[in-house]
């Protein structure tokens, strides 16, 4: 069973072009446009591992990301932030929220599945 990733972007070019990437390696993905639907989709149905944009319209990833690591349920999910902010205080501040790792935009497709995969356990990636 190949790991399931839950990808949350604003950016529907952005959104097609991970989520094929992803596809490709063998995850079975699924996609949010904004906070409130992939805060849905989580509790609908826990992906493996979150991509979390940051800049999101209405509630951030980042506020997102420390609501869900506020409820017992969600502690262990990996939430990674992808964004197109790559400076220090950025990357601080996605790991102060509770990130599990940071990826910059835009993805490289030639690592990206292999970086995604990482934040995964052994018995999860394809």
């Amino acid at each position: 069973v190949s790991a399931s990733i839950l990808i949350v972007d604003d950016n529907p070019t952005n959104l097609k072009l991970a989520a094929t990437v992803l596809e490709l390696a063998g995850f079975q993905v699924a996609f949010a446009e904004d906070a409130e639907r992939a805060l849905d989709s989580i509790i609908a149905a826990c992906p493996d591992l979150v991509l979390m944009d940051i800049g999101l319209p209405g509630m951030d990833g980042l506020a997102l990301t420390r609501m869900l690591r506020a409820d017992p349920r969600f502690e262990r999910l990996a939430i990674v932030a992808l964004s197109a902010f790559a400076m220090k205080n950025e990357v601080d501040q996605a790991v102060a929220a509770g990130c599990d790792g940071y990826l910059t935009k835009p993805i490289d497709t030639r690592q990206f599945a292999d970086q995604v995969a990482a934040f995964l356990p052994i018995g999860a990636r394809p």
